[in-house]
């Protein structure tokens, strides 16, 4: 996982529930858990209510409607000018 820590076992300060012993992880795995706590519940809770999921694809749908929209009026002006 990384090369920076040491591959050493720490304890982390809980038990388990089942087994009522310590859990032991990899420095590695404990210091990503420790610093990535915040950011990962943020994520996790802004990934519910996410406001891009919802407004990325309209402008992509208003864009081709306006498309559209303009090729009928010129196919509809054409046809009148040359019959």
């Amino acid at each position: 996982m990384s090369t920076i820590h040491d591959a050493i076992v720490v304890t982390t300060g809980k038990n388990d529930r089942r087994t009522d012993l310590e859990i032991q992880k990899p420095y590695t795995v404990f210091k990503y858990h420790k610093l990535m706590k915040g950011i990962l519940r943020a994520d996790k809770y802004l990934s519910y209510y996410s406001v891009l999921r919802k407004t990325v694809k309209w402008p992509n749908e208003f864009a081709k409607w306006c498309t559209l929209q303009c090729i009928f009026v010129y196919k509809t002006l054409n046809r009148k000018n040359n019959v």
